[in-house]
């Protein structure tokens, strides 16, 4: 059985980073099967990774064929998947009543169905000790006006996460969800489109290979959630500890 490894949202940000350091950290493996709709920049990463095989598959995940495509691969190849990485993510920040209601179903497919989909079509595929990496966002923590149904899609992928981290303790397959704060990727030129993003995302503003390398040392630890950076970790402690309506209130 060939011994593999998934990425969706391959082509780009943090998703890009996880298959070049997956690469890198887990030799072992025979390929890497890396999804996204763009398919020149999934055929780029089998030039920049020499030692495991890439295997580009370019699919739409907003659309449910394409999991019908990915469960016929795995039922055909029968692979064993030793690491799993959701990270295909859609963002649209603005006032909810403004934003373009084809747009905001395509954030909900994306982001909740698509990754839950996936999950379920891998993990009868997934062996003892393998890993689940669920990107959520920091996002996740709190309601956010004026990014409000994309918040809600993270906090979607991190109370469903944690919730299947427990279920699957008995089969030994561990489930990591990554909460970054704001990253240095095209994410938020999408997001944003011609919105001036707040200042404090700014300032806080991290690097994309730090994060996927915190992450994936989290991952190997066992750890239920990965956070990057101390002040990341800090607004985590205080959306636990201040009630949602003041936080409301601070972040408008």
């Amino acid at each position: 059985m060939k011994k593999v490894a998934i990425v969706t949202g391959a082509s780009s940000g943090l998703g890009r980073q996880f298959v070049l350091q997956i690469a890198k950290s887990h030799g072992f493996l025979d390929e890497i099967w890396v999804v996204a709709r763009r398919a020149d920049r999934l055929l780029e990463l089998g030039v920049l990774v020499s030692n495991i095989v890439i295997r580009p598959i370019p699919l739409d995940l907003s659309k449910k064929d394409s999991i019908v495509r990915i469960r016929s691969i795995l039922a055909k190849e029968k692979p064993k998947v030793y690491v799993l990485v959701n990270c295909s993510g859609l963002g649209l920040a603005g006032l909810f009543d403004r934003q373009d209601e084809e747009l905001l179903d395509q954030m909900l497919k994306v982001n909740c169905l698509a990754l839950t989909r996936v999950t379920r079509a891998v993990l009868p595929y997934m062996p003892k000790k393998s890993r689940i990496v669920q990107v959520a966002s920091s996002a996740a923590f709190a309601p956010q006006p004026g990014f409000a149904v994309y918040a809600a899609t993270k906090s979607y992928v991190l109370n469903y996460s944690l919730a299947l981290r427990q279920e699957l303790k008995k089969r030994r397959i561990y489930v990591t969800t990554v909460c970054p704060g704001p990253v240095n990727t095209e994410f938020f030129d999408t997001a944003y489109q011609k919105k001036e993003m707040k200042l404090y995302k700014k300032l806080v503003m991290a690097k994309p290979e730090r994060v996927v390398k915190k992450a994936l040392k989290d991952v190997k630890k066992g750890r239920a959630v990965s956070v990057y950076g101390i002040l990341m970790k800090a607004v985590r402690v205080l959306c636990k500890l201040l009630p949602s309506s003041l936080i409301v209130r601070l972040i408008h």
